[in-house]
């Protein structure tokens, strides 16, 4: 089983318009509402690539049962804690002139919800895949990443982390089975800009030799790089298309890296269906299904 936890999981409201002005009344010439975080949205294309998941996290209010009920309409499975204080985050993505985001706070998650996620992961068996991906609320601890992968050491479970900075930084010693920065958050890392696919296989590398078991970073259109288990180099170029929304682009690149990897074994299947899936996400208004990856898989 796979299971994928979204720890300030949203409704995005994506508006679209002409300018956005200031100090005045603003009206949209198109709007959407979908369910977001990174964790959710690795649960939606995982499910429309045919492999059944369990999206974890936290909810609360009326959005949080909301973003529940979208989920569900994708098919996928839920098993969210219910927070009491607060609501989820409502965040607004506004396109214009200038691209503006406003982003939600969340709610108040406290020990006792910790607690209930651990109870939650106990039921995790050797075998299973397990997805941490996205930033983390202010109320808890930036160590949780770190914590869930130490509680979980003699399991023998394939964990991905899709993590900025510290989180992933701090969780290389328990040998992830995969990380994810792109080439701006690699780059952040060591405090270098990368230039070029060289800089990056350079910079993955050392997360490798660092522990992480494989290593994709995604380049936006420029494609993608994977150093896999074996050291092994994968480059690929992004396929050809249109882009027309970027967000979640490197949720599902994850996605189908678990999806090709779990129905092939091999890695260099595993590269090519994460980078194509990732594409798809980014030439779509929303994100990928399995026609129209396997339709990019054919120009790979």
């Amino acid at each position: 089983m796979i299971y994928t936890v979204t720890f300030n999981p949203a409704i995005d409201y994506i508006v679209s318009m002409e300018e956005l002005k200031q100090g005045t009344v603003n009206r949209t010439d198109s709007e959407q509402v979908l369910p977001g975080g990174k964790g959710i949205n690795v649960s939606i294309v995982l499910k429309n690539l045919g492999h059944d998941n369990t999206a974890l996290g936290f909810l609360a209010g009326f959005t949080g049962e909301t973003i529940d009920t979208m989920l569900r309409s994708h098919g996928c499975t839920t098993d969210f804690i219910k927070v009491n204080n607060g609501m989820s985050r409502i965040n607004v993505k506004i396109k214009s002139n200038l691209e503006t985001e406003i982003n939600g706070t969340g709610p108040d998650i406290g020990d006792d919800h910790i607690k209930q996620l651990y109870r939650r992961l106990d039921n995790l068996k050797a075998g299973d895949i397990l997805v941490l991906a996205g930033s983390i609320p202010k109320t808890i601890n930036n160590s949780i990443y770190m914590d869930i992968m130490e509680y979980l050491m003699e399991k023998d479970i394939k964990i991905v982390v899709d993590a900025t900075r510290e989180l992933l930084v701090n969780v290389l010693k328990y040998k992830p089975f995969m990380v994810k920065p792109n080439n701006h958050e690699l780059g952040e890392i060591f405090g270098v800009k990368l230039k070029d696919k060289e800089e990056v296989k350079k910079y993955g590398l050392r997360l490798k030799e660092m522990g992480a078991v494989n290593v994709l970073v995604s380049m936006a259109g420029e494609g993608a790089v994977l150093i896999d288990e074996e050291g092994n180099v994968h480059e690929s170029h992004a396929p050809k298309g249109k882009l027309v929304n970027s967000v979640g682009a490197g949720d599902s690149m994850v996605a189908g890296f678990i999806a090709g990897y779990l129905e092939s074994g091999s890695y260099d299947k595993a590269f090519k269906m994460g980078v194509a899936t990732g594409s798809a996400s980014a030439f779509s208004k929303y994100l990928a299904t399995r026609a129209e990856v396997e339709e990019l898989l054919k120009s790979m």
